[in-house]
């Protein structure tokens, strides 16, 4: 009777009742060492059918509605009710967790996900949901929790992952300033098959400013020309951010690192932007300004130290990191602007291009603090 009834609901679409009768059937007395509810729902092929799509469909209100908790409790129903969920709904309850920054319990559903999948009961979890949990370990500060994803992704799918979660993982490296580390997992990628790309050779740079090592962040600018990878502005800024530790080989480093910027500058505006502008554009923006004019008074703490004569130090060093930080007054930026509205235009992007400079401006401060 009650299954007609779970039948008869699910025709109706009527999740409510659905999962109510089959609440009530898990309470039945006599169906002892079974549940009720399971007997309801293995009754037939119909009955099945019927709980199944009524969790599902209540999995994706709650899922819609951001209800984290109800989606794990209803996923955590179907397995006791022996209803076997598709790859989808469970995507979907992990992917609400990690949109909840709910790190452990992505995490466990993930880890049990893997589990049904060496069981033969169900497919093993898809990269990209792999790729979804590390990022919200990374974003709750679960280093832990982070190295576990990581070994269940190695051991599910026999590698150490694509470009997204490498870049994940580089992240947390150079939170810690472990450029050993950043260098292994570089490597790494490169003897796996995956190309590291400007976010990887950018993030490892960042590693560079939490360890204050201006030498290795020009050094990975270097490494990353040497396979064809074209720092972008984030990438310049990044190396110049490393660069104010007061040191005057640093500030000599940075006037290097500042004459390369603007040349590059003068190539893309030649040449003209080839990608997208938060990408591949060098073109500097206010953090560039800002860095410029830290790395100035840097400059001038140098020469009082006695490291470099003042008018050595004026008619070089300072001279293009004063033109990065003069380059929004120069026809080069009024060119630059011009294109990257063009751009911008030529992409249907809503976004002006303040809107654009405003984001990145976030973004690059946030490589300062070590948020690569």
């Amino acid at each position: 009777l009650l299954a007609s009834g779970v039948i008869a609901a699910e025709q109706m679409d009527s999740i409510p009742l659905g999962l109510r009768l089959l609440t009530a059937a898990s309470k039945a007395e006599g169906c002892a060492p079974d549940r009720g509810d399971d007997l309801v729902a293995s009754s037939s092929s119909a009955a099945q059918r019927a709980c199944t799509l009524i969790h599902r469909n209540a999995i994706d209100q709650a899922v819609n509605d951001d209800n984290w908790k109800l989606a794990v409790k209803l996923l955590q129903l179907m397995n006791e009710r022996s209803l076997t969920p598709a790859t989808s709904v469970m995507r979907k309850v992990v992917s609400v967790c990690t949109k909840m920054e709910k790190s452990r319990k992505a995490t466990a559903l993930l880890l049990d996900w893997v589990t049904r999948a060496e069981e033969g009961k169900a497919e093993k979890p898809p990269l990209p949901i792999f790729n979804n949990v590390v990022n919200t370990c990374e974003i709750c500060g679960e280093e832990d929790l982070t190295l576990v994803v990581l070994e269940a992704l190695k051991k599910v799918h026999e590698t150490e992952g694509n470009i997204v979660t490498t870049n994940i993982a580089l992240k947390r490296l150079a939170k810690q300033g472990n450029l050993i580390a950043v260098e292994g997992l570089i490597i790494g990628m490169l003897q796996a098959g995956v190309e590291p790309n400007v976010v990887s050779y950018t993030t490892a740079i960042g590693g560079c400013v939490k360890a204050e090592d201006s030498a290795m962040a020009y050094e990975w600018m270097k490494r990353m020309r040497s396979r064809n990878v074209l720092p972008n502005y984030h990438t310049y800024n990044t190396a110049l951010a490393a660069c104010l530790d007061g040191k005057f080989e640093s500030t000599a480093r940075a006037s290097t690192i500042a004459t390369e910027m603007i040349g590059e500058v003068g190539r893309e505006i030649a040449e003209g932007l080839k990608g997208t502008v938060e990408y591949n554009s060098v073109v500097p923006d206010k953090y560039t300004k800002v860095l410029a004019r830290s790395l100035m008074k840097q400059l001038r703490e140098n020469w009082r130290a006695d490291d470099i004569n003042i008018q050595v130090a004026k008619s070089t060093l300072r001279v293009p990191l004063l033109q990065l930080v003069d380059f929004e007054k120069s026809d080069a930026a009024s060119e630059a602007k011009r294109r990257k509205e063009e751009t911008c235009s030529a992409d249907g992007d809503e976004e002006c291009v303040d809107d654009v400079i405003s984001r990145v401006v976030s973004m690059t401060k946030e490589h300062r603090r070590m948020e690569v």
